[in-house]
């Protein structure tokens, strides 16, 4: 392409050789300051000449009181004017303007000299042809210095894979140089999508960038890898993509998939899908190039399961004392985790019943996981059976004038309690894990054989507990006056 990236400061100032120095652009109007543009108001002439070589000089032009008259004669004739500043305007700048310009400044007080070293540039056309490997830069003065770039990092000759070889041509006529510089590269795959640019920067300030090209480089396959694409996990049911990816330039589009003992051919695609996959298609997968079945890829599919079945499950009802074998079978795809809860209360172990009691009753809920697969599975225990006396005592009010007894019993379903006797309610407890605890307040006149009874539908218990009223004890305290006589 020819497309340029142009950088360039025309008002370049600098000193050589202790002269202060202007550097102009070939065919454009350069401008020559005169003494660095500080003139004061107090001068009467300035007069600007030229060097014209061997100790000789000439006449450009004369400003006087503002008025300004050209005395050249020669080249510059027309050539020639004065900005207000009384700098030197010098139009369609020349190599041979390349000279030393000298302004003279006359004042009352003295008369002064400021010369001007002028250098030319040119850098006319730049010009990139990547297909040939060339950078060639047209009408410069000086020669332009090519510099070859990959990823704006210069390239430099080593004698193998980059070779760098440039020529200049100067015009005879107008002294122009066009400058050529050839690569040529030894590309590897790495540079896909590398950029090349070729620049010059004939001075400091001024700068040519060409656009960027890239190489196409077409390589063979060396590497093929198998891709599983599918959400995790991968359980039954689910949708698995097998993805083939092959380096290479141009990169291959179709490809063998080998499913289990079955050969694929997929053209113009580099997936497979595998639809509503089992535990059945866990295994090994390949791919392969059609043109190149040696160059092949593999990867393991793996489906995840997760089955378990809990014996006993749903409501179950024991009598008290039996034995409740519990079995959990767990068939799955890796290494389990079980977990157990009683009534929503997380268990420390699997629950064991070898011989039934009330507080067994409860529900029961296990969960299973394996990775991220989970499973749960529950069964509700009811224990029943007649209900029997734990324990029935006596204790005496704070009062001191009632007794209190209580009875507790278990059972299940909930056992109805009845006294023979006639008392006070204190409370009754709730009725949890088969177990019930009645008391009641009463206030015996005389010895009492007092019985709690315990009844459900499965039968009934009975306790009998002996109850005597209060017992007065009459102290007397003798006076301190008492006279005692023992005989």
């Amino acid at each position: 392409g020819s497309n340029i990236v142009y950088y360039f400061d025309r008002t370049v100032v600098g000193h050589s050789s202790g002269l202060e120095t202007v550097v102009g652009v070939y065919g454009e109007t350069l401008e020559i300051p005169c003494n660095n543009g500080a003139i004061t108001a107090d001068v009467l002439i300035t007069k600007w000449k030229y060097d014209k070589g061997d100790g000789l000089s000439g006449d450009l032009l004369v400003k006087k009181q503002q008025n300004v008259s050209v005395s050249a004669t020669d080249e510059y004739k027309h050539r020639v004017s004065m900005a207000a500043n009384s700098s030197l305007l010098l139009s369609a700048a020349r190599l041979s303007d390349q000279r030393t310009f000298t302004c003279m400044v006359v004042t009352d007080a003295d008369i002064t000299e400021f010369p001007v070293n002028v250098v030319i540039y040119s850098f006319f056309c730049f010009l990139f042809f990547f297909q040939l490997g060339e950078c060639v830069a047209h009408n410069a003065n000086p020669p332009a210095n090519i510099t070859w770039l990959k990823n704006n990092k210069i390239l430099v000759a080593d004698g193998k894979g980059i070779s760098i070889q440039a020529s200049v041509h100067v015009d005879p006529v107008t002294g122009l140089s066009n400058t050529s510089s050839i690569l040529e590269y030894s590309a590897e795959k790495e540079d896909t999508d590398a950029q090349f640019t070729c620049s010059t920067q004939p001075i400091s300030d001024a700068k040519l960038v060409s656009s960027p090209v890239s190489f196409t480089i077409t390589y063979s396959t060396e590497n093929i890898v198998l891709q599983v694409i599918t959400q995790d996990p991968l359980t039954e049911g689910d949708n698995v993509t097998l993805k083939c990816v092959a380096d290479g330039n141009p990169a291959p589009t179709s490809f063998n998939f080998h499913l289990k003992g079955e050969v694929v051919k997929v053209e113009n695609e580099n997936t497979y899908t595998i639809t509503n996959v089992s535990r059945d298609t866990s295994g090994e997968y390949k791919c392969s190039l059609i043109d190149n079945p040696a160059m092949e890829a593999s990867n393991d599919l793996t489906v995840n399961y997760l089955d378990i079945n809990l014996s006993p499950s749903g409501k179950i009802v024991k009598s008290a004392g039996e034995a409740l074998p519990l079995t959990l079978q767990i068939e799955s795809s890796g290494d389990s985790k079980v977990s157990w809860t009683k009534d929503n209360i997380k268990l420390d172990k699997e629950p064991q019943f070898t011989a039934l009691t009330y507080s067994d009753s409860g529900f029961y809920e296990c969960e299973v996981t394996v990775g991220a697969l989970s499973r749960k599975a529950s069964f509700e225990l009811g224990v029943e059976g007649a209900p029997v006396i734990k324990q029935l005592i006596k204790q005496r009010a704070e009062n001191g004038q009632h007794k209190v007894l209580i009875c507790e019993a278990e059972g299940s379903p909930k056992p109805a309690v009845s006294w023979n006797i006639n008392g006070t309610l204190l409370d009754e407890s709730p009725f949890i894990n088969g177990k019930i605890r009645h008391k009641i307040t009463v206030v015996p006149t005389a010895n009492l054989s007092v019985s709690c009874t315990v009844s459900n539908e499965f039968g009934k218990d009975t306790k009998v507990i002996d109850v005597s009223p209060r017992k007065y004890h009459v102290v007397i305290k003798p006076s301190p006056l008492s006279v005692f006589c023992f005989f």
